[in-house]
């Protein structure tokens, strides 16, 4: 799934639209709830070594709230990282990329919204 994709099933399946908050970070889009106005997606572009990987391309990723048990899970995991920029216990960092398991960015896409709600 990539970021175009992604922004594409937010707007579609939620109903809500990106926000560009940030003027020095103009790739940044975040996704806010429509009840609470809480963010539950953060779509950004970043270079890998923000991330901790070696290289300085510019990729792009998705920040999603989660459960906190379930990170530890999923960090295990190639493409999923602490949280750039977010509390890292309950946010987690999914790389966006061609190969990514759509299901699941959908599923975790889903708990994030959710986990807003309350």
């Amino acid at each position: 799934m990539n970021r175009s994709q992604l922004d594409k099933y937010i707007t579609d399946y939620y109903g809500v639209r990106a926000e560009r908050l940030f003027e020095k970070n103009p790739g940044f889009q975040a996704y806010r709830h429509n009840d609470t106005k809480k963010w539950f997606a953060m779509i950004m572009d970043l270079p890998e070594s923000r991330l901790g990987l070696d290289g300085q391309s510019v990729i792009d990723v998705v920040n999603l709230k989660c459960d906190p048990i379930l990170i530890g899970s999923l960090r295990l995991e190639q493409g999923f990282y602490p949280a750039y920029h977010m509390n890292k216990k309950h946010w987690l960092t999914v790389m966006l990329q061609k190969d990514a398991d759509i299901s699941l960015v959908q599923e975790l896409l889903a708990e994030s919204y959710q986990l807003v709600e309350k």
